[in-house]
């Protein structure tokens, strides 16, 4: 007979660092798994030093066949989220597990009883720990390597969790690539850019990239439009005020202000779009695992990304106009500019591809966008949701 599956609460240090590195075990045979930094896991799942467990209610479990470690899970209740979107429910989230049911069954059903048992109507997820973060299972996708603060996971995670009992997908999330090499050269593209430029002077559209003397400022006008841009979208919630201030902090650390832009008209902030170079393709060179020093790390990291630098992707994971700007051109104005940098960098940065994502498959003006700018849907992401 089998020995049966346990789950238990993350209750002490040994524990906690059991339920961060345990990625390591899981994916030590995947050649395109990207580790991230320990540093930076720590921070996400320390409830005293990340923000969002500002307003965030939950706890960490570890399951366990016997003495081996088999999956881990988090269950909480995002009381900001609820509030805003008028909903009652809970999430789960840092869910890794080998491929084993009975395992997954045992994460997802203490997960669905630890927020049962604070008055939830359903559990959600996954998400770490919410929209704006790392959120969903990947379904489709798996050739291409992962790219930074995207969710990565086997193919077996969807079996798992349509097989345990009671849960069903509730949204899918797309990924578009976007070819950047030659197709500048394209009469289509180029004609597309010229109509674009001809409507932002009829319209007084002006795009800007950030003040670089003034970081924060423009990073508080990105968050207000953010938050408004996106309150009606299924499953937001605002940033608040600490966790944009840890954004910025965050993002600080790879920011490339030639590929961020502001758009206003007739002088006021009505959009923005903000493109990163892909951490992840350095970061899987420097390999960061536990006993190996992070500051070793990072000095590979900076070789790979600024000695020698081996990015060759973009990823352009936050835009948002303003609701009384939309219609008018500002959205294709952002991302034609984006598009006109990445292209003319591209010779010196070797940049060759990006990503545009995630978009809801609900999102039909987002994938229209995306289309005309020649975008094909390559990854595909879902959430699940299982009723008390």
């Amino acid at each position: 007979m089998p020995v049966p599956v346990t789950v238990h609460k993350v209750q002490s240090k040994t524990d906690f660092d059991t339920f961060l590195t345990f990625p390591w075990m899981l994916y030590k045979d995947d050649p395109i798994w990207v580790p991230p930094l320990l540093s930076m896991q720590r921070h996400k799942f320390d409830k005293s030093k990340n923000p969002t467990w500002q307003h965030l209610e939950g706890d960490y479990f570890i399951a366990r066949r016997g003495e081996q470690v088999v999956g881990t899970i988090a269950a909480f209740i995002n009381h900001r989220h609820n509030k805003f979107q008028g909903e009652q429910i809970g999430f789960f989230g840092a869910f890794e597990v080998t491929d084993d049911q009975e395992a997954a069954d045992a994460l997802l059903q203490t997960a669905a009883d630890y927020v049962a048992a604070k008055g939830a109507t359903a559990l959600r997820g996954p998400a770490t720990f919410s929209t704006n973060e790392e959120c969903g299972v990947l379904i489709e996708g798996f050739d291409d390597p992962p790219l930074v603060l995207y969710p990565y996971n086997p193919p077996y995670y969807q079996r798992l969790i349509e097989n345990a009992p009671g849960f069903a997908k509730v949204m899918d999330l797309w990924s578009y690539h976007f070819t950047l090499q030659n197709v500048g050269q394209s009469e289509r593209v180029q004609q597309m850019l010229r109509i674009i430029r001809k409507n932002n002077e009829r319209r007084s559209i002006t795009v800007r990239p950030p003040d670089s003397r003034r970081l924060k400022q423009e990073f508080a006008i990105l968050k207000d439009i953010y938050n408004q841009a996106w309150e009606r979208n299924w499953g937001f919630v605002p940033f608040s005020d600490a966790e944009l201030d840890d954004l910025v902090a965050n993002l600080g650390t790879f920011y490339d202000k030639r590929v961020a832009v502001f758009a206003e008209v007739k002088g006021q902030p009505a959009g923005f779009l903000l493109g990163i170079p892909d951490m992840n393709q350095v970061l899987h060179l420097a390999y960061p695992r536990p006993g190996k020093p992070e500051l070793l790390t990072k000095l590979q990291i900076l070789w790979h990304w600024k000695a020698r630098s081996k990015i060759r992707r973009l990823r352009i994971p936050l835009m948002g106009v303003r609701a009384e700007f939309r219609g008018i051109g500002v959205e294709a104005a952002l991302f034609s500019e984006l598009y006109e940098r990445a292209l003319s960098f591209a010779p010196q940065t070797g940049w060759y591809s990006a990503d545009g994502g995630w978009v809801l498959e609900t999102n039909e003006p987002m994938q229209r966008l995306c289309d005309i700018h020649n975008g094909t849907v390559y990854k595909r992401f879902r959430f699940y949701e299982r009723a008390r």
